[in-house]
């Protein structure tokens, strides 16, 4: 199932969403007029599954490979394997880009929307709106460093690809959806000589039905980062459980997350739930910090190249 199937937290859905944003778009006509035309108003949420099954680890210290197949787990250790821990890397699940992309494939309305074609979007610190607003996001600071590396060439480090992550605000809303009039927590980046990028941004919310995650698409590079239809990868990732339930209950601003988190699991999650374990180890965040200071989290995306 697609992630779109268990989001009735934000709503009637998209095309409503998109609706209202549309009638905005009348007295916000210049300051929106990035929405580009579309020739039928289908909404594509996307109902891809996660890469459960066989997955193929690949040793750092070798160049023996191994493939191993286990089922998912529902594990909340706050530490997650990567290839600088355990010396290996896994390839990451291929996900849905859920029904929020803003990334040129989904349309509704008469229009749709595509962050990647605006240079504003290039940039590290996405807690701010960057198209008709200057909202700044809040929650929970995140610094967030991620770091892309090949798994068919020995977890080699992979310079100039572009990432671009987007996530839910503290109340499980998504900017140019649920909040149409707001941008923030979407970015992009390139990789560096160490394939490593970093985002500031901040600790999402839980909404109904979800495990709380982040949206990532990698492109070979930036000028093909032009529409979400040219990721190499698509696949999310996600904080551990025991870091969820402390900002969700000593911050301001995530007490739905609360109730929310309660219900759910990575195993129920209807994304997560079929990935193996290796996986789910993979895509889980590394984090360290507290509410008060904010986190620093750190993730490894492997992708075959």
């Amino acid at each position: 199932m697609g992630e779109g199937s268990t989001d009735v937290h934000h709503g009637s859905g998209l095309a409503e969403d998109m609706q209202r944003m549309a009638a905005q778009m009348i007295v916000r006509r210049k300051a929106l007029a990035w929405f580009a035309s579309a020739g039928t108003a289908a909404l594509v949420t996307g109902c891809g599954g996660g890469g459960g099954g066989s997955v193929s680890t690949v040793s750092t210290a070798g160049t023996s490979s191994s493939s191993s197949s286990s089922s998912s787990s529902s594990s909340s250790s706050s530490s997650s394997s990567s290839s600088s821990a355990s010396g290996t890397c896994v390839a990451d699940a291929s996900e849905t880009n859920g029904p929020y992309p803003a990334d040129g494939t989904n349309t509704a309305s008469g229009g749709s929307s595509n962050v990647l074609t605006l240079g504003g979007a290039v940039r590290s610190d996405i807690r701010s709106s960057f198209i008709s607003s200057t909202t700044t996001a809040a929650g929970v600071q995140v610094t967030l460093k991620l770091k892309l590396v090949n798994t068919s060439a020995g977890c080699a480090a992979l310079s100039g690809y572009a990432i671009y992550l987007w996530h839910c605000d503290r109340a499980g809303l998504y900017s140019l959806y649920s909040v149409p009039a707001e941008s923030y927590l979407r970015g992009i980046q390139v990789t560096d000589a160490n394939g490593e990028v970093t985002f500031t941004t901040i600790f999402p919310g839980c909404y109904d039905g979800r495990f709380p995650h982040i949206h990532l698409e990698i492109f070979a590079s930036l000028s093909a980062a032009t529409s979400g239809r040219n990721a190499l990868l698509i696949t999310q990732i996600y904080p551990p459980r025991d870091i969820c339930s402390t900002v969700y209950a000593g911050a301001t601003g995530y007490s739905t997350s609360v109730t929310n988190l309660a219900r759910v699991t990575l195993s129920s999650d209807n994304v997560f739930g079929d990935n193996s374990a290796a996986q789910l180890a993979q895509m889980q965040m590394t984090m360290s910090g507290s509410v008060a200071a904010g986190y620093t989290a750190t993730n490894t995306i492997g992708i075959a190249r």
